[in-house]
C-alpha cells in the first residue's frame, strides 16, 4: 500500500498543477464565448458569514478535523478584526449538538473512527480562535446553506445588508451553497478564497474556479479588508 504525506500532497499548490490543464480548457471555453467573465464587485453594505468554523472541522482530534484549516482560520481572525472596526456586521453558523439521536446533519456526525474524538457537543462549538464578539450573531443550521431553514435572510434585510463576504468551510460544500443561495437572494456574495477552506485541497481548488465563474466573485483577505476603506465604517449608518 502507497502511503501518502499528505502535508506535502494535499496543498493548494498540487491541486492546482493538477488541475490546470482542465481548468484552462475550460476557461478557454468560457472566453470563447464571452461567458462568466463579470463581476459584482463588493457591496455598499457588506456583512460577513462565518460558515461553520467549528472544532469537528478544524481540530484534527476529529476524523472531520483538517490542519489544512489552520491558515484559513488564521486569515479569517484578520478579516474579522478589521471587520470590526469598521462596524460590519458578523453572523457565524454552527451545527447543533443532537447526542443520542439517529437525526444527524452530516455524514461525519455520524461516523464512527477508531482513534478520533466521537463527535460531541465541543465539535458544534465555534473554534476558540475566532471567538465571537457578544454583538455576533451565531445561528445552528439544518442544512449545508447559511440560508436555509434560518433566519439569516432576515436579518441581513434587517440592516439593509446588499452583500455577504463568505468564508468558513467546507468550500465544496456549505460554502458554494450558501453563496449560491446569497446570489439567488440577490446579496452580491464575494467568496474571500485564502479564509475558506476543505479538507482536499482539488474540491477546494476547483471549487473556487467554478463559482466565481457563476455565482460569486472570490477575492484574496487583503483585497476584502481593503474593501472595507471604501465605504468607511457602518457602525453609524
Amino acid at each position: 500500500m502507497t502511503t501518502i504525506d499528505l502535508a506535502t500532497t494535499n496543498t493548494d499548490l498540487v491541486a492546482h498543477e493538477q488541475l490546470r490543464e482542465a481548468m484552462e480548457t475550460i476557461e478557454a471555453y468560457y472566453r470563447s464565448r464571452g461567458i462568466f467573465a463579470d463581476r459584482f464587485g463588493f457591496g455598499e453594505r457588506p456583512a460577513i458569514i462565518v460558515v461553520d468554523f467549528a472544532n469537528g472541522w478544524t481540530d484534527e482530534a476529529y476524523a472531520a478535523g483538517s490542519r489544512r484549516l489552520d491558515e484559513p482560520v488564521e486569515n479569517t481572525a484578520r478579516l474579522l478584526e478589521a471587520g470590526r472596526e469598521q462596524g460590519v456586521p458578523i453572523v457565524y453558523t454552527t451545527s447543533p449538538w443532537r447526542p443520542g439521536t439517529a437525526d444527524q446533519l452530516f455524514k461525519s456526525a455520524a461516523d464512527v473512527s477508531d482513534g478520533y474524538r466521537a463527535w460531541d457537543q465541543r465539535a458544534c462549538q465555534i473554534d476558540q480562535r475566532l471567538e465571537p464578539a457578544a454583538e455576533d450573531l451565531v445561528i445552528e443550521k439544518e442544512s449545508a446553506s447559511a440560508f436555509a431553514g434560518t433566519h439569516l435572510a432576515g436579518y441581513l434585510i434587517s440592516l439593509q445588508c446588499d452583500s455577504v463576504l463568505i468564508v468558513g468551510c467546507s468550500t465544496s460544500a456549505c460554502i458554494r451553497a450558501t453563496a449560491t443561495d446569497a446570489k439567488s437572494l440577490r446579496l452580491k456574495p464575494v467568496l474571500v478564497g485564502d479564509c475558506c477552506g476543505d479538507r482536499a485541497a482539488a474540491a477546494h481548488v476547483f471549487t473556487l474556479f467554478d463559482i466565481q465563474a457563476r455565482f460569486a466573485d472570490v477575492v484574496s483577505v487583503d483585497e476584502a479588508i481593503g474593501s472595507f476603506g471604501s465605504f468607511g465604517s457602518l457602525a453609524s449608518s
